[in-house]
């Protein structure tokens, strides 16, 4: 016995988690799809495309009907030479574990190979494209994964996504007197960051002129 699913079993329950969300949402253009790792066991987890506006919904459908109780990781992406559809996007990193609230000072002990359906561990990938302009934003599930708070604000300090709805957004990173729209892993910007050059050209007082002004990344 051991508490590592086979192959078989995480197979099965990523095609089953494909098939309810297909049959869920496939009618409103949602993508879903079993794709491979290509390291390690190579087990196989969930992947799902879909618009801000379905998001809120299918984050939900996860959470309440597939069981996947962790957000791990989001992500932004800034494509300013992407199409206009795309010139943003959104990860996140969601896992399906078979944890539960326990009574103090008492385990639970897993049979890997004798989990079934909701049980079976699973990795699911969200990718939120953002159509290109200024004010990039995506619904905050900040209320649905408790994992998603820290990670929307990570997000937002660095690349600037804006997330609806996130209580108490705050920097968490860059200095919390950073200059406003300062995002650092934009990429629109000139090599010295939103032209703040005070800030970067000249941190010890030299008087010194950045051989690459003027430049755009």
């Amino acid at each position: 016995m051991g508490t590592t699913v086979t192959k078989e079993q995480n197979s099965e329950a990523a095609i089953a988690a494909v098939e309810n969300l297909n049959s869920r949402f496939s009618d409103a253009g949602v993508t879903s799809e079993v794709v491979a790792h290509k390291a390690g066991k190579k087990y196989d987890f969930v992947r799902i495309t879909c618009n801000p506006d379905q998001w809120l919904a299918i984050a939900k459908h996860l959470r309440h009907e597939l069981g996947v109780n962790h957000c791990a990781m989001v992500t932004g992406t800034h494509y300013p030479e992407g199409s206009p559809e795309r010139g943003w996007e959104v990860a996140y990193h969601l896992h399906r574990w078979p944890i539960v609230n326990v009574e103090p000072h008492t385990m639970i002990e897993y049979e890997g190979e004798k989990m079934k359906g909701d049980e079976i561990p699973m990795e699911f990938e969200v990718f939120i494209p953002l159509p290109a302009g200024d004010s990039p934003a995506v619904p905050s599930i900040q209320d649905i994964w408790e994992g998603a708070d820290w990670n929307e604000k990570e997000t937002w300090d660095l690349v600037g996504i804006d997330f609806e709805g996130h209580v108490n957004m705050h920097r968490v990173l860059n200095p919390h007197d950073s200059p406003s729209g300062f995002h650092p892993l934009q990429k629109q910007h000139k090599i010295r960051y939103h032209d703040f050059n005070e800030m970067y050209d000249d941190p010890q007082g030299f008087g010194r002129k950045p051989v690459d002004e003027g430049r755009v990344k």
